[in-house]
């Protein structure tokens, strides 16, 4: 089997932040479930009743299913998971490319010096200016750090992260959650991978931008299709974001569309959903996972 590279999920110790004033934390007895913006959430699966989203149910997962690695973003909807990703980052160096959270350059100076390989932004719950950032986005060029940053429905942030990739050319940048790909916004976020040539568009959420289709997903396919058309097949790479994803289908299911799908060539499907985050993110020491037979067949 072709290597398969996750390059987008999250990982959690504790859920418990506040968010625009509303508190979001794990809810008891059942919980796996989390106060969300004022309601109740099913966050994790079931069987996770702990409420930890840890490195090691993750891995159980990926060996299942195949995934040589992941990369670990952040969202300020689970807290800053900054010093339980720096201990999963020198616990597993070869499964795990794991991103800081940071704010201002003090921040980021921080981040890169725990070990961490990059910095994630939640650029759509940003009310500021990207550019408020340049000093932050100048020192991981610098430091060859990787940006991670999902983008509002706004043309506003489009215009700004433009500005960001020109003056940062160097900077490895991932655009999330497929450009946002049910809104109209689809094509100028896949478009910024046009504007440098370290840009990548990941599709972290693809599932759940999709989720009243649901499996097997066919306008997730010909979205993959239309975004290859613009950028070329060689910019986008396959995220899952687990385990938020994982309460409506098996981890699994968050890439076997692709594989299943007859709308893709073999190279096209390789080159997506591994290939092109094994060269960006530079991976290396990937185990070599046999596919397990479940009990069920």
């Amino acid at each position: 089997m072709n290597t398969i590279i996750d390059a987008h999920s999250h990982l959690w110790l504790k859920q418990d932040t506040v968010v625009d004033g509303f508190p979001i934390h794990t809810l008891e007895p059942n919980r796996s479930r989390s106060l969300f913006f004022g309601e109740e959430r099913q966050m994790l699966p079931p069987f996770m009743i702990d409420g930890k989203n840890s490195a090691e149910v993750f891995l159980s997962n990926m060996d299942y299913a195949q995934v040589g690695a992941a990369v670990v973003v952040q969202e300020v909807i689970d807290g800053n998971q900054n010093a339980y990703l720096t201990e999963v980052q020198k616990t597993y160096p070869d499964r795990f490319f794991c991103m800081g959270m940071a704010w201002n350059l003090e921040e980021a100076k921080v981040v890169q010096a725990a070990g961490l390989k990059g910095i994630a932004f939640p650029g759509h719950r940003m009310k500021e200016s990207l550019l408020s950032l340049m000093p932050v986005f100048k020192f991981m060029e610098e430091q060859n750090m990787v940006l991670s940053i999902c983008l509002g429905e706004e043309q506003r942030q489009i215009g700004e992260m433009k500005e960001v990739i020109q003056e940062c050319p160097q900077l490895r940048v991932a655009i999330g959650h497929f450009g946002m790909v049910t809104t109209p916004i689809f094509e100028s976020q896949v478009k910024l991978a046009r504007e440098g040539n370290r840009v990548m568009v990941e599709s972290g959420g693809i599932t759940w931008l999709f989720n009243s289709e649901f499996y097997p997903y066919p306008s997730a396919i010909r979205s993959i299709r239309q975004a290859a058309d613009w950028v070329g097949m060689d910019r986008l790479m396959w995220g899952s974001d687990y385990p938020r994803t994982i309460t409506a289908i098996t981890y699994r299911m968050s890439y076997d569309f692709v594989t299943k799908s007859d709308e893709l060539t073999a190279d096209e499907k390789a080159a997506f959903l591994g290939e092109n985050a094994l060269r960006f993110y530079g991976f290396q020491n990937l185990p070599t996972l046999p596919y397990i037979k479940n009990m069920s067949e």
